[in-house]
């Protein structure tokens, strides 16, 4: 990983303003499974803080095969669109289709008549599968009340025990009467919700709901090796970092059944130091509320059967259950009095309004009653099923949105049962053939509306986008493992695809929207993110110019068209999909609002992510080193600089420019200089590839 010096703060804002040295011919920067679609885009921008940026490629586009650059397949780019410039990119471009690459290996794609070229990547079953370990990772990260030894998070993220201390999260007092000691309550375990260290029942819903779908839709994503605590311990690691949470869920629950809605700090101002050992301010939970008891019922009875089926945990299973059982009676009363609670979370533990609406928390209640139907066959639940599916958003006007999606799951696993009633189950699969059918919103094999390939609606570019972005993709999988419309599974597969792909760089900022990803092949991934751990001015905080970075795989919030700072441009007055600025300052500046991670981010991108991993294939597997660096020094360099890439030479080193145009190259057996002469200041890529394909990439500022 590239460690530089500090930039200075004016070309460190360009730097993340202007995303220089970003490419014209655009791949997933990790790579490609053998058999799957892979098409290249090539930008052209129009619109935007980069307008003033154009290439027009040649006739001819060529794949490579690192490190010898042999020429393995070459085709003509095709106009996206007759031309047309995208609206919500602001970008006109061509697709380049190179599906035929299917041996593994290192490859790139070149144009012979301009020089440009794009990010090097991977062709190999399992190129994937150390991506899909780094997301997962994030939750251990996230963890609260616990140490994090070097053995287990890297020496760099290393901390000691957090919350711990007197009136923290293992004496926890309530928010309403904060000096009665007798109501002091041990809360401590869970994640950290998002950018701060609180921790929220509700928010945890859409997190532990798609980390468990991503188990049972693909089990064979995940192993039990992602170097957490519990590892090797006979269980896949997806499951044992989701009872770390459930463990702290069960903590929030009353003896009667009923469920504090949150706790954290009761100002700003409080626990906002990093690490998160050194935080002593104290700490308090908030009131039950039916919206909690609602998620809480929701998740818990929907682990129950996930967790029944591990033999090592059906003790866990069992009182999950009991418990899921117990918070859906307590509850019961509000549901049929239409008394449930809806401005419970009165700001008193700061931030984030927790509280749920009356058409969520039904949807909520229609999850807990459809897990519970599957586990006991209960007469009630079917009736509550029977009763309330046609008030879920879903079917009141045939629109299936990727916003609803724990309780499209719920409606279709219902469906699925041979128990179920025939003509719910019917009416349920008629609505979603509807919505696909009609395909009113252009999101179910949106492939061809938008450049780069995954289109959604342009109100989906808010706060938090990559969970939609996410969500549309899942969408689109969900019609094919339900056999909605069997034709077109071959284009909902590949929206899918696109989707993930545009995670992975695909888009017009050509920005990996996960952190620090460089040792696993990222060639621009998120160098800072929103989170008080890895704030601005920390040792955490820029992946290039501090002492850390954060972790690698935190999934960011995404582009935000509302970003609020109207001054600051990007992310303010872009295209939809330029609407986002690498950078994690707080107010006034409001980085969150673009960069801010969330467990629910992370899990729904986990989720897309493990569909497209399957541990038990073997064939064609080409794994990435462990660990993968370069240092370029000094950095920023006059008229030359040192390029000490780390294993075995020989290498192939390689000067690029802002298009990607190969300026210098030569061969190093062991560390050496670069001469750097007659080059215009600016900043440059070093490409280096070893002697086994391994590659690695920094950026280099020329004064």
């Amino acid at each position: 990983m590239l460690r530089s010096l500090p930039l200075p703060g004016l070309l460190a804002l360009a730097f993340h303003v202007s995303a220089q040295n970003a490419p014209f011919l655009v791949v997933d920067q990790f790579g490609y499974r053998p058999l799957d679609p892979k098409v290249a885009v090539i930008r052209d921008p129009q619109a935007g803080f980069n307008a003033a940026e154009s290439y027009t490629p040649g006739p001819l586009i060529e794949v490579r095969e690192l490190p010898g650059r042999t020429v393995v397949w070459s085709g003509a780019p095709a106009a996206w669109n007759g031309g047309q410039t995208d609206p919500m990119s602001g970008d006109r471009g061509w697709w380049v289709d190179f599906s035929a690459v299917q041996q593994p290996g290192t490859y790139e794609l070149h144009d012979p008549s301009t020089g440009a070229t794009s990010d090097a990547f991977v062709v190999s079953e399992q190129v994937y599968a150390p991506i899909l370990r780094s997301a997962m990772r994030m939750f251990y990260h996230n963890r609260c009340g616990t140490g994090k030894p070097a053995a287990f998070a890297g020496s760099a993220w290393a901390d000691g025990l957090d919350f711990a201390g007197p009136l923290q999260d293992t004496q926890c007092r309530f928010i309403g009467d904060p000096l009665n000691a007798a109501l002091e309550k041990d809360l401590s375990g869970g994640w950290y919700d998002a950018g701060d260290y609180n921790k929220y029942v509700t928010f945890a819903h859409g997190a532990v709901h798609d980390l468990l779908m991503a188990y049972e839709e693909h089990p064979q994503a995940f192993g039990d090796d992602s170097g957490i605590p519990e590892s090797g311990n006979g269980v896949p690691d997806i499951l044992d970092e989701v009872k770390w949470e459930l463990d702290w869920l069960l903590k929030m629950v009353g003896p009667d059944g009923s469920v504090h809605i949150k706790m954290g700090s009761q100002n700003f101002s409080e626990n906002v130091l990093a690490p998160p050992s050194a935080n002593a301010d104290p700490r308090f939970y908030g009131p039950v509320c039916s919206s909690a008891t609602l998620a809480a019922a929701a998740m818990f009875a929907h682990a129950a059967r996930v967790f029944g089926g591990v033999p090592a945990y059906a003790m866990f299973a069992q009182q999950l259950q009991a418990q899921a059982e117990a918070c859906w009676t307590q509850v019961q009363p509000q549901l049929m009095n239409n008394t449930l609670d809806t401005d419970c979370d009165d700001g008193s533990i700061v931030a984030g309004d927790a509280d749920r609406s009356v058409p969520e928390q039904w949807a909520l209640a229609f999850e807990t009653a459809v897990h519970l139907f599957r586990a006991t066959g209960d007469a009630d639940h079917a009736q509550f099923i029977a009763d309330h599916y046609q008030d879920m958003t879903p079917l009141v006007n045939d629109l299936w949105y990727t916003y609803d999606l724990p309780v499209i799951d719920a409606l279709l696993d219902y469906a699925a049962l041979t128990d179920a009633d025939p003509l719910v189950a019917a009416d349920i699969r008629a609505s979603f053939t509807t919505d696909a059918t009609n395909n009113w919103l252009f999101y179910y094999g949106g492939v061809e509306d938008d450049l780069y390939r995954a289109y959604m609606p342009a109100w989906s570019y808010h706060w938090g986008s990559n969970i939609p972005k996410a969500g549309y993709g899942l969408l689109n999988l969900l019609l094919v493992s339900n056999a909605i419309l069997p034709a077109n599974d071959d284009l909902y597969r590949e929206y899918a695809l696109a989707a993930l792909n545009g995670f992975h760089g695909v888009n017009p900022l050509t920005l990996v929207y996960l952190s620090n990803m460089g040792a696993l092949g990222a060639e621009r991934s998120c160098d800072q993110i929103y989170h008080t751990w890895f704030a601005d001015g920390t040792d955490w905080d820029d992946a290039q110019s501090s002492l850390h970075g954060p972790p690698p795989g935190y999934v960011p919030g995404g582009p935000n068209a509302a970003f609020s700072v109207t001054s600051l441009s990007p992310p303010a007055g872009q295209p939809e999909q330029k609407s986002y600025l690498d950078f994690n300052d707080g107010w006034p500046n409001n980085s969150w609002e673009v960069s801010e991670p969330a467990i629910y981010s992370q899990a729904a991108y986990v989720r897309l992510l493990a569909h497209f991993v399957d541990l038990s294939l073997t064939t064609g597997v080409q794994e990435p080193p462990a660990e993968r660096t370069l240092v370029l020094w000094p950095n920023p360099a006059g008229d030359r600089a040192w390029v000490e890439p780390a294993g075995e030479g020989p290498w192939q080193v390689t000067l690029r420019d802002a298009a990607g145009r190969s300026l210098r190259g030569m061969q190093l057996q062991v560390a050496g200089p670069i001469d750097l002469g007659g080059l215009a200041a600016g900043c440059y890529v070093v490409e280096v590839v070893g002697q086994r394909a391994e590659r690695v990439s920094g950026r280099l500022i020329v004064q």
